[in-house]
């Protein structure tokens, strides 16, 4: 049983997303020619020494001894292995891989078919192999339509092709997962909420309720019966709501100033706290156009209390040097576009902005990182093979 999300309300940030444009990295791609005297691209396997900036469960920063960054995902190797390979930062690891060109081409379908239950045949890996490739297809398809600035009812529509596909491939996979699941007990799944430990009891009454709602649901979810089993859910949901609500009481509107540091004004505090408590209204009754409303409101107010983050402050952050021909003309365009978007002529500040990042883009392009997926790796003198 998927555990109900209690909603905190949060406070809308106004933040700017870029989109990049990835394009084919040629680095160890060789022509080679065949005996026909056709040509084909063979790409060649990466051998990188560098340092680890940091690292997750799947991947690591890498800073090259090249003085190039790179990205490695290491999706083909075990856990077991990951876990004896104990990075560290500021570790020297060996790596060899593939070069790839986007962060998704690291999710192939022998990574997809390692969670699979084995039991699944092989007739069905055929079907499903097929569709996660078009799924696959349709993904590059619209990481397209988005690099041409497509309109959104082309990128929905691309959106709608892939999860009709993921629907399809679930209904294969999914008698397979209830083949060999053991759900929790009652006692367990409810202790996992953490109640007891806030000294929330719940009720009798509605503890004999919850129970038999969720064995009930238990059983229609090994039956195959989605649609009887989420209302058993809803049904489940709506008694535990009130006992969530005070697990993950709603952020007062004086803790939620306190936790902006701002010098906000008493006049302007007091205009702002009706917003505020009517933002948290509308996120409780799921009134999302009006809940959006007002979180802009909100941003609108308090904006003007940011202190913005100084250009020297904001270059400071980047790993590459810039010329100082470049930091005479990007201070003024930075200050320039702060101080628009501060007097609300959003129009002008985007053209600054624009002229900003055309002279900065290309020292992100310089220093963007190389994806490699990788097959081996080196670490502690000791050698580990994709599996």
């Amino acid at each position: 049983m998927r555990k109900p999300i209690k909603k905190t309300w949060m406070l809308a940030s106004a933040l700017t997303i870029g989109m990049a444009v990835l394009t084919p990295l040629q680095a160890g791609a060789e022509e080679v020619k065949t005996s026909n005297s056709s040509s084909i691209t063979v790409q060649l396997e990466q051998k990188i020494t560098g340092t680890i900036k940091d690292f997750s469960w799947d991947g690591i920063n890498l800073k090259g001894n090249d003085g190039k960054n790179y990205y490695i995902g290491l999706d083909n190797f075990s856990s077991e292995q990951l876990e004896k390979m104990k990075f560290i930062a500021g570790q020297e690891i060996s790596v060899e891989g593939n070069i790839l060109e986007s962060f998704s081409d690291f999710y192939t379908f022998e990574v997809y078919k390692k969670d699979l239950p084995k039991e699944v045949t092989k007739g069905d890996l055929t079907k499903l192999e097929k569709m996660f490739n078009e799924m696959k297809k349709i993904e590059k398809e619209m990481s397209d339509e988005v690099n041409r600035n497509a309109t959104d009812d082309v990128i929905d529509k691309k959106y709608e092709e892939i999860n009709k596909i993921y629907e399809e491939m679930r209904k294969i996979t999914k008698p397979y997962y209830l083949a060999i699941w053991q759900p929790q007990s009652y006692d367990e799944y409810i202790q996992e909420f953490g109640f007891k430990e806030k000294n929330i009891v719940i009720k009798e009454n509605d503890t004999t309720q919850l129970k038999a709602i969720y064995e009930e649901w238990v059983k229609l979810e090994k039956s195959g019966d989605e649609e009887k089993a989420n209302d058993k859910l809803d049904e489940f949901n709506k008694i535990l709501q009130p006992y969530l609500d005070e697990l993950y009481p709603p952020q007062t509107f004086e803790e939620f100033v306190k936790e902006l540091e701002l010098d906000i004004p008493a006049e302007t505090l007091a205009k702002l706290k009706p917003i505020y408590e009517n933002a948290q209204k509308a996120d409780k009754e799921e009134d999302k156009e009006l809940f959006d409303k007002l979180c802009h409101e909100i941003n609108q107010i308090i904006s003007a209390f940011i202190k913005p983050v100084t250009f020297e402050e904001y270059i400071s952050d980047f790993e590459f040097e810039i010329s100082e021909a470049d930091k005479k003309q990007l201070k003024p365009l930075y200050e320039e576009a702060l101080a628009l978007g501060k007097k609300g002529d959003f129009e002008k500040a985007e053209e600054k902005w624009n002229a900003f990042y055309k002279i900065l883009n290309p020292y992100f392009a310089a220093n963007e990182e190389t994806l490699i997926s990788a097959s081996k790796v080196t670490i502690n003198g000791q050698q580990y093979f994709a599996e």
